[in-house]
């Protein structure tokens, strides 16, 4: 198999046609941690919460948002690259298990499809403002807030790439 076969075999356009492979993992013992976002430009930031993120646990999976969720969400133009380009590059590291798109605004189904043991996200949240924090709760799990590294932003780069 090909590397970049390797790559594209860590994604799914479905929570359903992950199954078999979360199913692998659980009987497997695997600790789970899921994070989502639109990705829009990967950057330094992104990095250091995924690396961060896929350290909590033994298999990390990202909730990608589809292009048309990414359009809904953050506006006209964006995103910025399609999302077979985003979940390419996601993909791409070493530290990504899987990626699964969802199109809806929030990654709640995909969460309760999943059922994670650890959820995470980046930024200047508190757990419970968290999509999904209840579900993983309530199923035993954790909710993680990785610190954002400051000035890194795909929204903030956009505006300064636009600046010139």
């Amino acid at each position: 198999m090909t590397s970049l076969e390797k790559v594209k075999n860590k994604i799914y356009t479905n929570g359903k046609a992950a199954e078999r492979v979360l199913n692998s993992w659980r009987k497997a013992g695997e600790k789970i941690v899921f994070t989502n976002g639109c990705f829009d430009i990967v950057h330094l930031g992104h990095i250091e919460i995924l690396s961060k993120a896929s350290d909590l646990g033994s298999k990390l999976i990202i909730g990608l948002n589809s292009d048309q969720s990414v359009t809904r969400i953050k506006g006209p133009g964006r995103p910025l690259m399609d999302e077979y380009s985003r979940s390419l590059i996601l993909a791409s590291f070493e530290f990504v298990d899987l990626i699964i798109f969802f199109s809806e605004d929030t990654p709640l189904n995909l969460i309760q499809a999943i059922k994670p043991d650890i959820l995470t996200k980046g930024g200047d949240y508190k757990p419970s403002e968290v999509v999904g924090y209840e579900f993983v709760k309530k199923n035993k799990g954790k909710v993680v807030i990785i610190k954002f590294v400051e000035g890194y932003s795909s929204t903030s780069l956009i505006k300064r790439i636009k600046k010139g």
